[in-house]
């Protein structure tokens, strides 16, 4: 029998905001424990909780930005369950009526195998406003604990979220990463999410059922909790889609469960039933009113948008001639686009700026493990290093030898070029004298391209470039070469 993955996210997006999202205190990760625990996070009889402005703004933001139906009206909720580091014994959450509706992102799946690479659809149901809950910390080890006991964080209790949920739309690990690649993306495109995957600002949970295939109908679901790596939600997936088929070919039924993924094992394992919105008790929060939407506050919040991924990369192909790819690959990170830009803006040229970010500059950030916006050459030193390659006063060749002191903390580049030797040799009555000594010296391969063999004449625009010790604009040499060879 041939089987199909069903798969749906659901995506805890932590918000850019400076307080909590019902409270004045600090949200400032790997403070010391309980620092920033007010009254609110630890939720002391009497105190009331207050609805972050920031929060709503940066929910309205992502539903502008996936043209999601944004209501006028919304409600929070009271999510009932029990877990130690939520202290009040229920969760601020929105459940029938959240911020952001219905709306959809475009992914594009890279090729695989035989696969071509393709784009999809994936719609989102919905994205709905919420609180953390704390953090339990087990195997305590101090000189303030007792070794192998466990003790309650709430610092992290009544941090804005943004949870977002998909429609069970993918079909394989591979839509569900491309996904989950393009969303991380997003959020941090326009300024509501840091994407600090390892401090848990953004972090998946995975739906994951089998069916055989061309059967409408989903089989049951089990869902993996807390993935904050795309390298674990691949193997999590492939391993819990295995685990799924073949448990139903051996005869047996799928729980329906939470489980956990250990990416030490590359196994996933039960943690509990799973529960449905019943068992949670939604009711709707009496200290806190509905919230809305007006027209107005969408405009200000528009206004203050910026250019999304999909209208950059159509302007970077309009405006500056750049392949669809490169236009891609630039707008896959808003620093990255922003550092293009900027070197553009600076008298950069648009196609060899685009060479050399994603080139040399991309390559240097990777083996250095550093952001373009760590980068030690600026956008403007790059522009400078540019102009003098557009000028023909540096080859290609020097100019590598140029951007690597500028790598390690020289910013000059005329000064570098100065320093090093690295000026072109432009006059051609020079380059002419040169050649002519180069032919002199190798009548050989003067014949050999007489004969026919273009290889010599490759051979002598490198005998013409030693001789000019690399000095020589490799241009003129190659059109002087032809013209005294014809």
């Amino acid at each position: 029998m041939e089987w199909e993955v069903v798969i749906g996210l659901e995506t805890h997006t932590q918000l850019k905001t400076n307080t909590k999202i019902f409270s004045g205190a600090s949200i400032k990760y790997g403070a010391e424990p309980n620092t920033q625990a007010d009254e609110v996070s630890i939720a002391l009889p009497g105190v009331l909780p207050v609805l972050n402005k920031q929060a709503v703004e940066c929910a309205i933001k992502f539903g502008l930005a996936i043209n999601a139906d944004i209501p006028v009206r919304s409600v929070f909720s009271r999510k009932n369950y029990f877990y130690p580091d939520l202290p009040k014994g229920y969760q601020i959450s929105q459940f029938e009526l959240p911020v952001v509706g219905k709306g959809a992102v475009t992914i594009q799946v890279p090729a695989s195998g035989k696969n071509a690479a393709y784009e999809k659809v994936i719609n989102i149901t919905r994205a709905h406003l919420e609180e953390d809950a704390g953090k339990s910390v087990h195997d305590l080890k101090s000189s303030s604990a007792v070794e192998g006991m466990s003790g309650i964080d709430l610092n992290r209790a009544g941090t804005p979220l943004l949870e977002i949920v998909t429609e069970p739309d993918m079909r394989s690990a591979a839509e569900a990463v491309a996904y989950a690649k393009k969303l991380h993306e997003l959020v941090q495109w326009i300024d509501i999410c840091d994407g600090n995957m390892q401090e848990g600002s953004f972090r998946c949970d995975v739906n994951v059922s089998v069916r055989p295939k061309g059967q409408e109908k989903f089989g049951t679901r089990r869902e993996i909790k807390n993935l904050n790596s795309f390298k674990f939600m691949t193997q999590a997936i492939e391993y819990e889609t295995r685990w799924q088929i073949e448990t139903l070919e051996d005869g047996g039924k799928i729980q329906q469960a939470t489980v956990l993924f250990n990416p030490d094992t590359g196994e996933t394992r039960a943690m509990r039933s799973k529960e449905e919105a019943n068992d949670y008790r939604y009711f709707p929060d009496p200290d806190l009113l509905p919230l809305e939407v007006t027209a107005a506050d969408k405009a200000r919040v528009q206004a203050r948008m910026p250019e999304l991924p999909e209208a950059m990369k159509a302007r970077f192909e309009a405006d500056y001639g750049l392949s669809s790819y490169d236009a891609a690959t630039l707008t896959a990170s808003r620093d990255v686009a922003d550092y293009f830009i900027e070197t553009v803006h600076a008298g950069g040229d648009a196609k060899p700026a685009a060479n050399w970010i994603m080139g040399a500059l991309s390559a240097k950030l990777n083996a250095e493990d550093k952001t373009v916006a760590q980068s030690p050459v600026s956008a403007q030193v790059l522009a400078a290093l540019l102009r003098r390659v557009h000028d023909n006063t540096i080859s290609n060749n020097a100019a590598k030898q140029v951007f690597e002191a500028l790598w390690v903390g020289e910013n000059d580049v005329d000064a570098i070029i100065a320093a090093k030797g690295l000026k072109q040799e432009s006059d051609s009555g020079a380059i002419e004298t040169m050649i002519d000594e180069v032919l002199k010296a190798n009548p050989a391969m003067v014949e050999e391209f007489k004969a026919g063999k273009e290889k010599a004449f490759n051979a002598l625009v490198g005998q013409a470039m030693k001789a000019s010790k690399g000095k020589a604009n490799p241009a003129q040499v190659n059109e002087i070469l032809k013209k005294k060879l014809s």
